[in-house]
């Protein structure tokens, strides 16, 4: 009678892999690296210094010196772009201050073309919000509802202004029907045809934007609700999307970035273009307000959120933290 013999198996340990910084950072699948990051930047006119936003610890209100001073340090970080948004001083029911070439943010575009070169993506927001006196995203019917083709044809006019501002990149962001496709046709109609768009795709009506709206001076009263998404819809971020890719974006958006992660694996599951997610105000000043009050480790849950972000498909991050997490991941 023959011995049968045992042979014993491995043992699996993952824990193996987990042991040192060196293992760790070798296997990670999810990088984020300061070149996937862009940060927003504020600039108010008349300003001769910058003002700080209180909603917001750490950001500021620019001037166009101080703007011009942000975004070199931002290319000297390696940071992908700045995204930025202008608040004028004085508002209109047209929000004709995002037209005039003369108006404080495409001014701003000039200023920091001109600083920093090709060494940044230089984008601009392309929505009337921080323009108009009434505070909402497009152009009013008398009754008070928002015009959505009325607001196209404005929308056509800002990307033309911000182009011949030199803007690299343009983000619509005011979710009218249409938007990239007019905005991509009347580029290429006068011939800037190299100047890319970001769609502010899948923008969903959030309680998180609240801080925001201190940062640009919103005189919005009421919602945005009948434009922007519902919160319950996923499947419609994502027709919301290919729409846009349709239309001629080149990288789509799902803004806010925490609670919409779903939608973002989503969107990056059906579409072939980058993604990018924005780390909205409120997710910012919420992880900032916890820091504050010594409940979490603030530098380790601001690496800790852009992981995930990045981890759920995006390609391209907005984020408030974008110039720290660069510091930060170069450690």
């Amino acid at each position: 009678m023959t011995e049968e013999k045992h042979v014993q198996g491995p043992t699996v340990r993952p824990r193996r892999l987990r042991r040192t910084p060196a293992l760790r950072r070798m296997v990670a699948e999810t990088h984020v690296v300061p070149s996937s990051l862009v940060l927003p930047l504020f600039v108010r006119e008349g300003l001769s210094e910058p003002s700080p936003i209180s909603s917001m610890p750490g950001v500021v209100q620019h001037s166009r010196d101080s703007l011009k001073k942000a975004a070199f340090e931002a290319a000297e970080l390696g940071l992908g772009g700045v995204m930025l948004f202008g608040i004028p001083g004085r508002k209109d029911a047209t929000g004709s201050g995002a037209i005039d070439p003369g108006g404080v943010l495409n001014l701003a575009i000039t200023d920091v073309v001109a600083e920093v070169g090709d060494q940044l993506t230089v984008m601009s927001d392309l929505c009337l919000d921080e323009f108009t006196d009434h505070g909402h995203c497009g152009l009013l019917t008398p009754d008070g509802d928002v015009d959505n083709d009325l607001t196209l044809a404005a929308y056509a006019d800002m990307a033309l202004a911000q182009a011949a501002a030199g803007v690299d990149m343009v983000g619509p962001s005011g979710m009218m029907d249409g938007q990239v496709r007019v905005v991509r046709q009347a580029l290429d109609a006068a011939r800037h045809t190299d100047v890319s768009i970001m769609a502010y795709s899948a923008k969903y009506a959030s309680a998180f934007f609240g801080p925001f709206r201190e940062a640009v001076d919103s005189s919005l009263v009421g919602d945005r609700r009948t434009y922007q998404q519902d919160p319950a819809n996923a499947v419609e971020g994502v027709r919301e999307v290919l729409l846009d890719v349709a239309e001629g974006a080149d990288i789509v958006m799902v803004k806010p970035a925490l609670a919409y992660l779903d939608v973002i694996r989503r969107v990056r599951d059906a579409v072939d273009v980058p993604v990018a997610a924005y780390n909205v105000s409120g997710e910012y000043a919420m992880v900032e307000a916890a820091a504050a009050n010594g409940w979490i480790d603030r530098e380790a849950a601001i690496l800790e959120t852009l992981t995930a972000i990045s981890r759920a498909g995006s390609d391209v991050v907005l984020t408030y933290w974008a110039a720290e997490a660069a510091d930060l991941l170069r450690r």
